[in-house]
């Protein structure tokens, strides 16, 4: 059976009078409207799982659906509504995901990476002020630690910091 617009509108209004094999030949023939329209836009691991819960959707929704209107426009949209709240959930998860945990513990190349791209942009800075900076934010020394090692004060190690990230801050952001 080739789902036309008028048969699945008819078997609809079978199917809500109570006929089993309307409602049979019904979700039959929109399991297979729904197999093409998920495959245009889901993985194929997705299209099953999608086509299933639009398929229990029309069931839970039948009593909702006007027959004096025609069938697969409403059919395409709770399968318009799944395919949405499945992209949200992936981009969400997708968004979870990208955290610090990425990395394996055992790799030293992220680490490696990371110190490379931080003593590209410390070596734009002048010397001492790249000095401060690695002593305090990167080897955690407290001011007074750095200024007893660089020789300055307290105030000009926090200036030098300060002017520091400043001007790092407002560097291009390069991706070698």
């Amino acid at each position: 059976m080739i789902a036309e617009e008028e048969t699945l509108a008819e078997l609809m209004r079978l199917a809500q009078g109570g006929d089993r094999q309307a409602y049979t030949a019904l979700l039959t023939e929109s399991q297979r409207w729904l197999e093409r329209f998920f495959n245009r836009r889901c993985a194929p691991g997705n299209r099953d799982d999608l086509v299933q819960e639009v398929l229990i959707a029309v069931h839970n929704k039948r009593a909702t659906y006007d027959p004096a209107r025609p069938y697969l426009p409403w059919l395409a949209a709770i399968a318009r509504y799944r395919w949405v709240d499945h992209l949200r959930t992936v981009y969400r998860k997708a968004e979870q995901d990208l955290t610090d945990g990425d990395i394996p513990a055992g790799s030293e190349e992220g680490a490696m990476l990371a110190r490379l791209s931080l003593d590209r942009m410390l070596a734009q800075l002048p010397e001492p002020q790249a000095r401060v900076i690695a002593w305090v934010k990167i080897e955690g020394l407290s001011i007074r630690e750095a200024a007893a090692r660089s020789g300055q004060s307290e105030s000009a190690v926090k200036v030098s910091i300060h002017r520091g990230l400043k001007r790092l801050s407002a560097l291009p952001e390069k991706a070698e």
